[in-house]
């Protein structure tokens, strides 16, 4: 093999060794980063690591919002599972018992600490100053 073809070939072994260990670490970087979301029924049917970060999506149940002075206790629902959620925070004003709700936080013993609280609405919502 000639000297100006050796030297082609490791330039361009070498393009795609950088190449692939940029790919490598970008998946890598991005798969650490990855919110899962489940609903109440996937929440207690899976088995989650310690530092395992979760979304839980449902209805807030009737009758589980509890406060205290630390914080917000309330059940998530799917209307098969239930999973309780807490929260030390102010939760948002569309947050309410019957409305949806996302939670992005981290398992402790089969409840859901939350570090933060979505409320959803659904496709009719008008805001109050409109009404």
């Amino acid at each position: 093999m000639k000297l100006i073809r050796r030297k082609r070939l490791k330039k361009v072994l070498l393009i795609l060794l950088g190449a692939s260990v940029g790919i490598f670490l970008i998946l890598y970087s991005l798969n650490n980063k990855l919110d899962y979301f489940y609903t109440a029924s996937d929440f207690k049917s899976a088995n989650f690591s310690e530092n395992r970060r979760v979304k839980l999506g449902g209805m807030v149940l009737d009758g589980s919002v509890k406060r205290n002075k630390d914080g917000i206790i309330f059940s998530v629902t799917d209307y098969k599972e239930t999973v309780d959620v807490y929260y030390a925070g102010i939760v948002p004003d569309l947050f309410k018992e019957g409305s949806g709700v996302v939670a992005l936080g981290y398992v402790e013993k089969n409840i859901l600490v939350a570090d933060q609280v979505l409320a959803k609405h659904d496709e009719n919502y008008m805001p109050p100053q409109l009404d």
